[in-house]
């Protein structure tokens, strides 16, 4: 059976691990300070926080910049339902917009949405293609839509605007205009779940890239803190001669990364350059020299003029398929002992979301991209042998569905 997406473990992997394990240090220590100091120099900003997950970091930043219930955030109708939930653990309302035909957010869309209520959109890169930053930053910052901004915390004055907070989940190491990303909105931030091109077992990063007056690090000490339960020091500060006492300055969360999880993580940022992102970029190049040839096939967006990939989901599309007829293709090819996915059910499918009044017909190209997508296994272990028995299951499942 070829897997869709197993994790890269090694014994450099089970060496770093080790070494934190006996270092005694096996929550956030050495290893997470490192780990956020490297981060942060490849995705040029100066301050980045280390979590648990992608969905603690990112409430983080909302329950900071203040949103709460009568508030109303814009994210894109075609992604994972963390997305939104995390907007409606904070009491606020999501506003959804459906996407372009490469998967992200229609910016063209967004506008019309904006209300005095608007206080954050949250773009999403997904597959780990960027959305085109500069276009959502312009409206942002249009005197019109800046004028209807209502600010209600300190925060929210300072930045003047929209918050703009990128889930880039999927686009760790992605291009933007050349440069890796993480410093082109106010907040981006980073899953290093298990599945994901960087792992570290379950995790996240949040790059911070506000404008002044805000200053990087005392954001950062300011999300420290709230990352632990509001606790204004954390253990490796109290190790420290005479620094047992603590105190509790807010009641905030516990996301905090562990320096066992942060030594997985630093083995596989040492070679995501050299040896993770070549070998994905390589994958995806031959599934569409592979596919490309049928008709039928709809190779995925991965590269152009300003933006490449992470190469983190292939995902392809069968054209002209209805969705009984994309759901028997992939049966037939679990069938022929290949593991595919399907990502994602847009957010209006989701019982919760649909029986809060959302309808998946309101955004047509999220529902087209649905029913004819899907996903092709991504991990560094796949060979060509391996690559061509999964097109050669997908070829011979879509014409027996097909004809």
């Amino acid at each position: 059976m070829i897997p869709f997406s197993p994790p890269r473990i090694d014994d450099k992997i089970i060496a770093e691990v080790t070494d934190a394990l006996k270092s005694g240090w096996i929550t956030t220590g050495p290893k997470t300070k490192l780990f956020e100091k490297k981060i942060a120099n490849y995705c040029n900003v100066s301050n980045v926080l280390a979590v648990n997950s992608w969905t603690t970091g990112a409430e983080l930043l909302l329950y900071w910049f203040g949103i709460k219930e009568g508030d109303e955030v814009i994210v894109p109708v075609y992604t994972y339902c963390a997305t939104a939930n995390i907007v409606m653990h904070r009491g606020a309302k999501v506003i959804m917009v459906d996407v372009n035909s490469d998967f992200g957010i229609d910016i063209s869309k967004i506008e019309k949405h904006i209300t005095s209520k608007t206080k954050a959109i949250i773009p999403v890169d997904v597959g780990g293609l960027p959305i085109q930053f500069d276009d959502l930053k312009a409206i942002v910052n249009k005197p019109e839509i800046k004028e209807k901004f209502t600010p209600q915390t300190d925060n929210q004055e300072k930045l003047g605007r929209i918050m703009i907070l990128s889930d880039a989940a999927h686009s760790f190491g992605a291009k933007y205009k050349g440069l890796n990303v993480g410093s082109e909105v106010d907040f981006t931030v980073f899953s290093f779940h298990a599945v994901k091109n960087l792992t570290t077992a379950e995790g996240g990063a949040i790059c911070i890239n506000l404008p002044k007056p805000f200053n990087s690090e005392e954001v950062y000490k300011q999300l420290n803190t709230l990352s632990l339960h509001g606790q204004n020091k954390d253990a490796l500060a109290k190790t420290q001669k005479g620094s047992w006492e603590y105190d509790v300055v807010d009641a905030g969360f516990k996301c905090n990364m562990t320096d066992i999880l942060a030594s997985i993580g630093l083995v596989e940022l040492g070679r995501y350059e050299s040896e993770t992102l070549p070998k994905r970029k390589s994958i995806f190049k031959e599934y569409s020299y592979l596919l490309d040839k049928y008709e039928w096939a709809v190779t995925p967006h991965f590269i152009d003029q300003y933006r490449e990939s992470s190469y983190h989901l292939y995902l392809l599309r069968i054209k002209d398929v209805t969705l009984e007829q994309r759901n028997l293709i992939i049966q037939e090819i679990f069938d022929k002992d290949v593991s595919v996915n399907v990502h994602y059910k847009p957010l209006p499918m989701l019982s919760y979301y649909k029986g809060l009044g959302y309808e998946v017909n309101n955004f047509p190209v999220a529902k087209s991209l649905w029913e004819c997508e899907i996903s092709l296994p991504v991990y560094y272990s796949l060979s060509k042998e391996n690559i061509s028995t999964v097109v050669d299951a997908v070829v011979k499942s879509v014409i027996k569905v097909k004809g």
